[in-house]
């Protein structure tokens, strides 16, 4: 997830991603058809695809397409070889992008990437350029539930952080303990908003100039909005009052 404005980008996102259900469908088919290549088909034994069967669940995907997609993974039904790409570069202010793609073709890819950033005031970086800059962790988001009550099992359940805001918990984990802690939570009640192994940033650059902002949500719109991409993780963070503003 971007680091914006705290939970006000988390909402911006899951705004935009209930719009596009299709999408999301798209790409979880993909994440679990890939996940199935580079694993087992037995979720029992790849937690990979057991963490992509989980999300593909929370958006009520039905059993039988997260069955084909399987199928397809371990070439029970023909289907697209796609390939995991990674791009980085940067936005406007200087922001620190990641773009984790899953592609069939990487030169129609690569150019939509650099495409979107150009035209969105950044631009297209070699490996490794921001990836130093952001940590891997498992990252689980709760909305309305008692901080103390979630901390406690959190914590019993081996998670390494949680971080209060208003009325939303993060519970931030070993990249490994991710789904250990998730199905521990989910037993007690917590079902997560959002949930899932990302790359968070070390620290955030202000976008405090209202154009550069706007840019900055346009490109990852743009970015989340392409079909190839499966995630985008930027350390940008914007006011609160700037956010308003931009509605």
């Amino acid at each position: 997830m971007a680091g914006h404005s705290k939970w006000a980008n988390i909402k911006h996102r899951k705004g935009a991603q209930d719009a596009k259900r299709g999408k999301i469908f798209t790409k979880l088919i993909r994440e679990i058809t890939v996940s199935v290549k580079h694993g087992s088909p037995d979720p029992g034994a790849n937690p990979r695809l057991r963490a992509a069967i989980t999300a593909a669940r929370a958006q009520n995907m039905p059993k039988d397409t997260i069955e084909k997609a399987i199928k397809r993974g371990s070439g029970e039904l023909d289907g697209a070889n796609y390939e995991e790409i990674r791009y980085e570069g940067y936005g406007p202010g200087g922001v620190a992008v990641i773009v984790d793609t899953l592609t069939d073709n990487r030169q129609r890819t690569v150019a939509d990437v650099r495409h979107l950033l150009n035209k969105n005031g950044g631009n297209l970086g070699t490996n490794g350029c921001v990836a130093f800059m952001f940590d891997r962790k498992g990252q689980l988001i709760y909305e309305g539930v008692s901080e103390d009550a979630l901390m406690e099992a959190a914590l019993e359940a081996g998670a390494e952080d949680i971080i209060a805001d208003g009325d939303n918990c993060e519970v931030l984990t070993d990249p490994d303990e991710f789904l250990t802690v998730q199905e521990a939570l989910a037993a007690k009640g917590f079902n997560p908003i959002e949930a899932g192994v990302v790359m968070r940033p070390q620290n955030t650059v202000g976008l405090n100039d209202e154009r550069q902002a706007e840019l900055m949500l346009k490109l990852m719109d743009a970015l989340e909005d392409n079909d190839d991409v499966q995630h985008v993780y930027a350390n940008f963070d914007i006011a609160d009052e700037i956010m308003e503003r931009l509605g």
